[in-house]
């Protein structure tokens, strides 16, 4: 016969151990083959035992199977992982060419109809990500851009060549949104710093050799842009590739310094410094776990601040490739 011996809550198939950490799905299981081993018997003896025991039996085992079933559903939901707040960070190029940067892009101009078609197809690549919020780079400190925003919602602002106008507030005002958000703030830089160690040191050559790097990726970049849509050039600012490239010069300028005047690593810790200030900046945007935030930033603080998202749990990054068919 079977053995229906109830030991602890849940029976023990025949010739199991009792194993004190099953789970719920483990122990619903065992109840139905007891069920069905219980049920086959009948059939094999033709044998019925009296109806009160046979119906208090198959009452307790439905009761316990009962109980497994919700078990295993709540540890069902409890595993599925939380709503986190969702982040793009587009890396962009300097649309409008202030020739703010140590090496600089030379854009043609975004307000030729050519490129404005192009606008408009990147634009509806990232209405797919349904963005809540739009994050530019520009001073967190200044009204400026949500009242120029303002403005052109009422038709009193001309857009600007800078790609937080042709990108930005065009997006913001397709998606209905009421307002745009200015993250950016200023950081120290102590480029010149790093020069003169190299010079003081007699590491010019080395210093030369990796601004000469960094000159023919700019100038690679202004080839492509010649040749490509802008959709297809922030396509490939934003591939894992250059991003991991674009990191990499930074942590190779910290092999400039030495103890005790550490030139390059101090660069790279103020950069940083302000990349995190600008994330810290983001973070503060969500209201809600279902908050979709795209961040409109120069390409070169793109890895930096992928990272720093990819690293807090609360967020899960997203990447412009994702939104292209």
């Amino acid at each position: 016969m079977v053995d229906f011996s109830l030991k602890g809550s849940y029976f023990i198939k025949p010739g199991h151990r009792e194993t004190p950490h099953w789970t719920p799905h483990a122990k619903l299981a065992n109840l139905r083959f007891l069920v069905v081993e219980y049920l086959k018997e009948i059939h094999q003896t033709n044998h019925l035992e009296r109806p009160t025991e046979m119906f208090n039996r198959l009452l307790l085992i439905l009761v316990l199977m009962t109980g497994c079933t919700i078990a295993a559903v709540a540890q069902g939901q409890s595993s599925e992982k939380p709503a986190r707040a969702e982040v793009l960070v587009l890396g962009v190029y300097h649309m409008a060419n202030p020739g703010q940067d140590i090496f600089n892009m030379k854009a043609d101009d975004v307000l030729a109809p050519k490129r404005q078609t192009e606008i408009g197809q990147l634009i509806e690549v990232l209405k797919r990500f349904q963005p809540t919020k739009i994050a530019i780079e520009s001073s967190i400190w200044s009204k400026r851009a949500p009242q120029q925003y303002s403005d052109y919602l009422a038709g009193k602002y001309t857009m600007s060549r800078n790609e937080n106008d042709q990108i930005g507030y065009r997006l913001a005002k397709e998606m209905g949104h009421k307002t745009i958000y200015p993250v950016d703030v200023d950081g120290d830089f102590p480029f010149p710093r790093l020069v003169n160690y190299a010079k003081g040191k007699g590491r010019s050559k080395e210093m030369d050799a990796l601004m000469a790097e960094v000159g023919e990726m700019v100038k690679a970049q202004d080839q492509y842009l010649q040749s490509h849509t802008v959709l297809e050039m922030l396509m490939d600012m934003n591939s894992d590739e250059k991003v991991a490239a674009g990191v990499a010069f930074y942590f190779r300028q910290a092999h400039l310094g030495e103890p005790g005047d550490w030139a390059g690593a101090d660069l790279i810790a103020d950069w940083y410094r302000r990349n995190i200030r600008i994330y810290s900046n983001i973070a503060q945007l969500v209201e809600s776990p279902n908050e979709r935030i795209l961040v409109i930033y120069g390409a070169g603080h793109l890895g930096w601040l992928q990272q720093m998202f990819t690293s807090d749990p609360t967020f899960r990054l997203r990447k412009l490739a994702e939104f292209v068919k």
